[in-house]
């Protein structure tokens, strides 16, 4: 078999120390510059770090959290892991240039790590890989165009190509993928939501007409409780503990939902403050609540029941009752199936104690505005839509949706995954915006839905998608089931991805590959009119712009938008009325087509221009509930067990301190007391000794799915504070465990955090 995962090999670097109790500091502020410096000199990196995420810079290439919508430091509106991701892309002194391909082929590609391919640099110019070829080499991009639009042309259907998006897509360039991939004749468009926040979507689509956060970035601050669920906004959205240090200062109590302690959940030490540089941080929980592995919902449900008979003790105290009865539905048939549960049993499933629930329960009784977030640890189980379900019950029972300082808020992860799905990119397309789509552009787009993510890469694997296009990310790092991923694009005819940088799926092929270089959020975008500027939208809903303030590292880089357009004339010729050229030579002519097709974005280039952008509309955030009958629903829904037998334990796959998404910037976790070594296992003390194993030792884990095993080799042990049982190692090394069926109920999310799995020393 090929060669599909990053090596095995440790690196022999393995040191543990004790986990921090203070995320940030000034510790994370050398990290930040260091990064940066080790790719670029200090003046291009002053420039690029001093613009990022300010009013009239550019959008951060990492996390979508939302900028304040007021003052905005000029110093630093950033974290370190936008920093290490502008370090990435702004690096100059290494290029992934056609020398690179020269010397090294495929097959010795694929022997480096993920890290080693990071580190090459961007790339800079067109490369193809033949069939029977061993490496890749420059081609010029109107043949790039030009073969891609023949071998689409070739097809015997549309629908036998699949237009991967990655989050990190601006809107002008998922409008225009969007809507060449729909002109070409199909609607595969699966994006990394598939993989991330899809169940949310269904959710808050079922429960509240709206598959977005319901708060404003000031509701943080203004909050009395916020719950933080299945979340580790430490290392996955550190800009995050800036406005949580504000709620707490101003009275609110946090409380955290989460099977691992994490450092970024306990204390924050925010660089820019003399208080905290001298004093300490601030302590952010105040309720930790240490979780068995998808047991969230029978938390929610307990916490329900409870509050319901809180309630009962102090009649109209506890419950929105005006609220209940007047704006939502289903309440009477939630109540009935609540009553079949016992609290105690419920509680019992997570691990916690009567106490420890009950004081969640105290703090919100008389609390009304209160805030939910939650991430893929609530996202990526078999069960998670009914979980996020079960979260919207609770803030319906106390009345918390619609209201200053409360709130559902999903925490997106790519800087525009959400964007994304406004502009079009999706599977299932809403008919209304079909026919917006066929009202201004003249033709009658496909109606049938298309592929997700999973079934995209059952299409490829099973021959009836043969061309995979990515907008940008990993994929065949980032989706389940590694191997049987790969297996499914080396069966493809052509494989093209647009990229900044080398990765793994680079080298996981099809017959022909192709890699075409485009410009990052940070480099300037000049066109005919010139200079151009895109939007993008964060988890909030706020859309604004973004430009680039650091010149390309290479003159062959071509922006996102004109490679769509390149595509689209290459594959649509006289198909298509639309001019891809003037569209290209100045995005403000994207944006009006934008505001002609999608609802929200009335005066798009006047509003978006304004100091900070604009807000879509929301109407869950006014209690109006774009639902069937204008409520927002209770649900009913049902905890799920996993029976472990002896021997088995529960995985979930988390990032290092080190990386985002599958980029890997280093071998620490720093947060968490590791250094030198991404392969390794936490794991209860008590479950290392009762297998006979020991602290260090090397192992090899299995995953056990519908009669199958996978295997993820060569993994170190490491003792953690972790729920008997439970179990955590870093993705993407552990992709390979993820079943390509193991899927979420409705959502089809891979169930990348409940991996049942055994372990085995190594041999």
């Amino acid at each position: 078999m090929q060669q599909n995962t990053p090596p095995e090999e440790l690196t022999g670097k393995l040191n543990v120390g004790q986990p921090k109790t203070e995320a940030a500091g000034l510790t994370a502020v050398v990290k930040s510059f260091e990064h940066v410096l080790r790719g670029t000199d200090i003046g291009r990196g002053w420039k690029a770090l001093v613009n990022l995420n300010q009013k009239d810079g550019y959008d951060c290439p990492s996390c979508a959290w939302p900028d304040p919508d007021g003052h905005r430091s000029s110093v630093a509106e950033y974290c370190e892991s936008g920093a290490k991701a502008v370090a990435d892309e702004i690096m100059t002194k290494h290029t992934a240039s056609p020398v690179l391909f020269q010397r090294y082929s495929v097959a010795e590609l694929l022997q480096k790590t993920d890290f080693w391919l990071g580190q090459q640099g961007r790339l800079t110019q067109p490369m193809i890989l033949r069939p029977g070829d061993t490496h890749y080499v420059p081609i010029e991009w109107n043949e790039a165009f030009q073969l891609i639009g023949n071998t689409l042309n070739g097809l015997a259907s549309p629908d036998e190509a699949i237009f991967y998006t990655s989050g990190r897509a601006a809107n002008e360039t998922a409008f225009l993928y969007q809507l060449f991939v729909r002109m070409f004749g199909t609607n595969n468009l699966p994006d990394c939501s598939n993989m991330c926040h899809e169940s949310t979507s269904v959710a808050l689509g079922e429960t509240i007409g709206l598959g977005k956060a319901s708060i404003v970035y000031d509701d943080f601050e203004k909050a009395d409780v916020i719950i933080i669920m299945g979340q580790n906004p430490g290392t996955n959205a550190p800009r995050m503990l800036t406005p949580l240090e504000e709620a707490k200062r101003n009275g609110a109590t946090i409380i955290a939902v989460n099977p691992l302690v994490e450092t970024g959940l306990l204390a924050f030490k925010y660089p820019q403050s003399p208080r905290d540089m001298l004093l300490g941080g601030q302590k952010l929980t105040d309720i930790y609540l240490q979780i068995r592995i998808n047991t969230d919902l029978a938390l929610l449900k307990a916490i329900a029941k409870l509050l319901l008979e809180e309630e009962q003790k102090a009649p109209g105290q506890v419950l929105d009752k005006p609220f209940i009865e007047q704006q939502t539905a289903g309440y009477e048939a939630f109540l009935a199936d609540l009553a079949r549960y016992d609290v105690d049993e419920l509680i019992d499933q997570t691990g916690l104690s009567r106490d420890d629930v009950q004081a969640v329960v105290d703090t919100l009784k008389f609390k009304k505005k209160i805030i939910i977030c939650w991430a893929m640890g609530l996202t990526q189980h078999r069960n998670a839509v009914e979980t996020i379900r079960e979260v919207i019950n609770v803030l319906l029972l106390k009345g918390s949706i619609g209201i200053e300082g409360g709130g559902a808020a999903p925490i997106r992860g790519h800087s525009n995954v959400q964007g994304d799905r406004t502009m079009g990119i999706y599977e299932k397309p809403k008919p209304a915006f079909l026919d917006k789509l066929a009202t201004v552009f003249n033709f009658e787009p496909p109606r049938e839905n298309g592929y997700d993510t999973v079934a995209a890469v059952k299409a490829m694997h099973e021959g009836r998608a043969t061309v995979f296009f990515g907008m940008g990310g990993n994929f065949a790092m980032a989706t389940s089931d590694t191997n049987y991923t790969a297996e499914a694009l080396r069966r493809c005819k052509l494989t093209v991805h647009v990229s900044t940088k080398l990765n793994r799926s680079h080298l996981i092929h099809g017959e022909t590959a192709l890699i075409l270089p485009c410009l990052g959020h940070s480099d300037i975008d000049r066109q005919a009119s010139g200079e151009q500027f895109v939007s993008m939208e964060n988890t909030t809903g706020v859309v604004q712009l973004s430009k680039g303030v650091v010149e390309p590292v290479s003159p062959q880089l071509l922006s996102e938008p004109a490679i769509v357009a390149g595509v689209a004339k290459a594959t649509l010729a006289g198909k298509s009325t639309v001019d891809w050229d003037a569209l290209v030579s100045n995005y403000d002519h994207i944006r009006n087509l934008i505001e002609q097709t999608v609802e929200g974005f009335e005066q798009y280039n006047e509003r978006v221009r304004q100091p900070g952008g604009f807000y879509l509309p929301n109407g869950p955030r006014k209690r109006t509930f774009t639902t069937s009958d204008g409520k927002a629903h209770f649900s009913v829904n049902t905890p799920i067990g996993h029976d472990l037998r002896p021997g088995e334990l529960l995985l979930m796959t988390v990032r290092s301190h080190d990386q985002f998404n599958t980029t890997v910037y280093g071998n620490d976790d720093r947060y968490r007391g590791i250094y030198g070594e991404r392969r390794v296992v936490f794991l209860n003390a008590d479950d290392i000794a009762d297998r006979g194993l020991s602290a260090g030792q090397v192992i090899d884990l299995h995953s056990h799915y519908d009669n199958q095993q996978r295997t993820a080799h060569r993994f170190i042990i490491v003792p953690y504070k972790i729920p008997r049982g439970c179990a955590a190692a870093y993705f993407p090394e552990t992709n390979v465990l993820v079943p390509i069926d193991s899927i979420a109920d409705k959502s089809h999310t891979p169930t990348s955090k409940s991996i049942v799995i055994t372990v085995t020393p190594s041999t």
